[in-house]
C-alpha cells in the first residue's frame, strides 16, 4: 500500500523565489543533515536548504560568466561543498566560506561529467571519457591525465554505491542509438562493459538502479511506455570485453485505457516505483501527474495530479518526493506499507491506521455540510446558513474535541490537519460560520504546522483574530515569509482601543510593560549601566512624564501592552531575510516609524540589563531587536529619513549606539588593567592588612 501525503512549498524558481534558480533547477542531491538538500541551478548559484523549515541556509555563486555544470555535492565525511563549473574548474569550500572566487580550486586536465558523494566514503569523481578518480587521489595531481574509456559515447546517467567497504559506480552511455552500461570498481580497479538489449522502436528514457544480494538492479523507463529491468552480478569472472543484458518487463504504464507517459522515475522499495509523466488517453489533452506503482501486483496505488507543469525532473530523499511545479519547487511526503494483494487493490484494512474518512465524511462538504462520527457512531452535522444555531456549532466542537481525545494513530497529525482544512473551508462559503474557541484550542493542544493547514493563518488574518494569530506564530516552524509580514501589517494597524476589548497573551511583556494601559502614560524605570551622564546627556533630555504618543527616544513604550505582545509573537517568528526585506519595503511608512519606535524600546529596554536579556516569557532577545531594525532599516531608511516624525528618532536611535560604541571600548581599554588587578589580588597574603592606590594608565 503506497499514498501520497501532505505537500508544501520549498522555494520559488523565478526570480522573485530569492534564492537565485531563474535559470531552472540542475539538481537536487542529499545536504550534510538528513533535513538538508543542495540545489543547483542551471547558472551559477548552489544553495542548501532545511526542509522541515522551508528555510535556505547558505547561498553561493561563481563569477559573472562562469557556470556550474554539474550538481554541487557534500562531502559527508568532511563537510565540504564540492562544485565544478566550466567543466574543468573544482572548487570546495565550507559553511562558513561566502566568497567562492577566494576558496579552494583546482584545474583539472579533463572535462568533469558528475561527482557523486557517498555516505560512508569519499566523493567519486565521474569524467565524460569514463574516467574515475576518487577525489583523495584527484587532489593530489589535479592535472593528472585522465584515461578515455568511452570514445564517442556519451554519458546518458551514472550513480554510485557502497557495496560493504567497496565503492561502486556505474553509469550508462549511448551511441548511434545503442546504449551500453559500465560499471567500475573502484578498490579492485575492474571496469565492465554491457550493452542492453535492443528494444524495437524504442529507447531508455530514465535510469535508476539498486543493489541488493550483490546483484545490481538497473531498471530504465522506455519511450514506449514501459519499464524493464536487467540484472548485473557483481560476481563477475567473465573476460568478455562486451556482454549483451537481457531485459525483462517489468510494468506497463497503462491506466483504464490511457497511457502514461513516464519522464522521470525512482524507486521507493522492491515492490513500489514513482513515475513524473503525462497521462492521457489518444486523442485527449494529457495532464501531469505523480504516480506511484506497485511493481508486483502491476497496479496504480496512488496520484495527484500536476495542472502546473513540471520540469520532467523527480527526485526523492528522506521519503520525500521533490519536483518543480510551476514556478516553485514542490515536496510531497510519501509512504509505502507491506505490499499484499489487499493493498494493491485498496482493500486493505489497516487497524492501527485508520482513514481520515472514518471520521470525516467529506462527500458533503459540496453541500456545505461536514459529518462527524467517533468510535459511538454518534454524528453531527452543519446544515446551511439559514438552518444553523448556536448550539449546533457547540455540538460539532463537542464531538470533535472528543474525537481528538480519543483517536490513536501514527498519523493523526494529518488528520487533524485535515479537519481543520475542512473547517476553514466551510468557513469561505459561509462567512457567519468562524469555530474560533475551537480552531484556538486545537493550534495550542496539538504540533501543528503551517505546511499542515495552510488556509488557517489566511482567514484568521481576514478575521483579524490576532489571537489565534499570535498562537500560530508562536507554533509554527515553516510560516512563510509572506503571512508573517501580513501578520505585522494587520498588528500595527490595529487600534490600541480595539486591542483593549480582546484577549491577547502578556507573558511577553508583563515583566516590563505596565499592563494596566489606558489613556495613562506607559512609564519605565531608566537605568544608565555605566554611562557618564553628563557625556550623554543629549540622551536622556526627554523627561519620563511625557506622552505616550510624543516620545521618541524610547524610554516610554510606544505602543500599549496588547500590541507588544503580538509585536513580540512577529519578532520571535522564524524568517528568511532574503524573503521577507520584499515584504517589508510595502509597509506603510506610518506603520514602519511606529514598528522602529517599538523596536528602539526594546533596543533601550534590553540594554539597561547586563546580561542584555529581557524579564518575561517568550520575550525577543537584543540580537532578534537588532536584525529586525537593521531589516526595517535596509527596507525603508530612505522614508525614514524624508519624513519629518522620523528624523528625531533615527537621531536617538544614533545617539544611543554611538553612547553604546563608547562605553564598550572604555571597557575594553581597562580590560588588561582589571585582569592583571585581578591576578595580584590572588598573589597577595589575605592575612596582611593594606591601602594601596593603583593607577589605571
Amino acid at each position: 500500500m503506497a499514498a501520497l501525503c501532505e505537500s508544501f512549498t520549498l522555494c520559488g524558481l523565478g526570480p522573485s523565489g530569492g534564492v537565485g534558480l531563474g535559470g531552472g533547477l540542475l539538481a537536487l542531491q542529499p545536504g550534510p543533515d538528513r533535513d538538508h538538500v543542495l540545489l543547483t541551478d542551471r547558472g551559477r548559484t548552489a544553495t542548501l536548504f532545511k526542509v522541515s523549515d522551508q528555510k535556505p541556509l547558505g547561498c553561493w555563486s561563481v563569477k559573472h560568466g562562469q557556470i556550474i555544470t554539474c550538481p554541487v555535492v557534500c562531502n559527508f565525511e568532511t563537510h565540504e561543498y564540492i562544485a565544478v563549473h566550466d567543466d574543468k574548474v573544482l572548487r570546495i569550500w565550507k559553511d562558513k566560506d561566502i566568497n567562492l572566487d577566494k576558496v579552494f580550486k583546482a584545474t583539472l586536465s579533463a572535462d568533469v561529467y558528475r561527482i557523486h558523494s557517498l555516505p560512508n566514503g569519499g566523493p567519486l569523481v565521474l569524467f565524460k571519457g569514463g574516467g574515475v578518480r576518487t577525489l583523495d587521489v584527484l587532489l593530489e595531481a589535479p592535472q593528472q591525465e585522465i584515461e578515455n574509456v568511452i570514445s564517442d559515447e556519451v554519458i546518458k546517467w551514472s550513480e554510485a554505491f557502497n557495496e560493504g567497504q567497496q565503492p561502486i559506480l556505474i553509469f550508462a552511455t549511448e551511441k548511434d542509438g545503442d546504449f551500453f552500461v559500465y560499471v567500475k570498481k573502484l578498490k579492485m580497479n575492474s571496469l565492465h562493459k554491457y550493452k542492453l538489449e535492443q528494444q524495437e522502436l524504442s529507447k531508455p528514457l530514465s535510469f535508476t538502479a539498486y543493489i541488493k544480494n550483490k546483484i545490481i538492479t538497473l531498471l530504465c523507463l522506455y519511450s514506449n511506455y514501459s519499464v524493464y529491468k536487467f540484472l548485473i552480478p557483481l560476481q563477475q569472472n567473465s573476460e568478455e570485453e562486451e556482454q549483451i543484458l537481457s531485459k525483462s518487463l517489468l510494468l506497463n504504464l497503462l491506466v483504464s485505457g490511457s497511457v502514461l507517459k513516464g519522464t522521470s522515475f525512482v524507486v521507493l522499495d522492491k515492490d513500489h516505483i514513482a513515475v513524473l509523466g503525462s497521462l492521457g488517453a489518444s486523442g485527449d489533452e494529457c495532464k501531469e501527474c505523480l504516480t506511484i506503482w506497485n511493481t508486483k501486483f502491476q497496479t496504480l496505488q496512488t496520484s495527484k495530479e500536476l495542472p502546473l507543469g513540471t520540469s520532467g525532473q523527480l527526485w526523492c530523499y528522506e521519503e520525500k518526493f521533490f519536483f518543480t511545479h510551476g514556478k516553485v519547487l514542490t515536496v510531497i511526503m510519501y509512504k509505502c506499507e507491506t505490499s499484499s494483494l489487499a493493498a494493491a487493490v485498496g482493500k486493505l484494512k489497516d487497524s492501527q491506521t485508520p482513514d481520515v474518512s472514518s471520521f470525516v465524511n467529506w462527500n458533503t462538504l459540496g453541500d456545505e455540510e461536514l459529518a462527524v462520527s467517533v468510535h459511538s457512531q454518534q454524528s453531527v452535522a452543519l446544515k446551511s446558513e439559514s438552518r444553523m444555531t448556536d448550539a449546533s456549532t457547540t455540538v460539532l466542537e463537542d464531538e470533535l474535541r472528543q474525537l481528538m481525545s480519543k483517536a490513536q494513530m501514527p498519523d493523526f497529525q494529518a488528520a487533524i490537519g485535515c479537519v481543520i482544512t475542512a473547517l476553514i473551508n466551510r468557513c469561505k462559503t459561509d462567512p457567519k460560520y468562524y469555530p474560533q474557541n475551537f480552531l484556538l484550542q486545537i493550534v495550542q493542544t496539538r504540533d501543528l504546522s503551517y505546511s499542515l493547514c495552510p488556509d488557517l493563518m489566511a482567514v484568521a488574518l481576514e478575521k483579524k483574530d490576532v489571537y489565534l494569530l499570535q498562537n500560530c506564530l508562536q507554533r509554527f516552524p515553516d510560516i512563510p515569509e509572506e503571512i508573517t509580514y501580513a501578520c505585522l501589517k494587520v498588528f500595527l494597524s490595529l487600534s490600541e482601543a480595539y486591542l483593549q476589548r480582546i484577549d491577547v497573551n502578556l507573558e511577553s511583556v508583563i515583566c516590563y510593560i505596565d499592563t494596566e494601559f489606558n489613556s495613562k502614560d506607559v512609564k519605565t524605570e531608566i537605568v544608565e549601566n555605566g554611562f557618564n551622564a553628563e557625556l550623554e546627556q543629549d540622551i536622556w533630555d526627554t523627561k519620563i512624564t511625557k506622552k505616550r504618543h510624543l516620545t521618541t527616544d524610547g524610554e516610554l513604550c510606544p505602543v500599549g501592552p496588547q500590541k507588544a505582545a503580538l509585536l513580540n509573537a512577529v519578532l520571535l517568528s522564524a524568517y528568511s531575510e532574503t524573503f521577507l526585506l520584499p515584504h517589508l519595503k510595502n509597509l506603510p511608512a506610518q506603520q514602519a516609524v511606529l514598528f522602529l519606535r517599538y523596536l528602539y524600546y526594546l533596543y533601550v529596554k534590553c540594554s539597561e540589563k547586563i546580561n542584555t536579556t529581557l524579564p518575561g516569557v517568550r520575550s525577543p532577545n537584543i540580537n532578534q531587536i537588532m536584525d529586525w531594525m537593521c531589516l526595517l532599516l535596509d527596507a525603508h531608511f530612505t522614508v525614514m529619513v524624508m519624513l519629518p516624525e522620523a528624523k528625531e528618532l533615527l537621531s536617538n536611535l544614533h545617539k544611543f549606539v554611538r553612547a553604546q560604541v563608547r562605553f564598550y571600548s572604555e571597557l575594553n581599554k581597562i580590560e588588561g588593567s582589571l585582569r592583571e588587578l585581578q591576578r595580584l589580588n590572588h598573589q597577595k597574603d589575605s592575612q596582611t592588612y593594606s591601602i594601596e592606590v593603583l593607577e589605571l594608565i
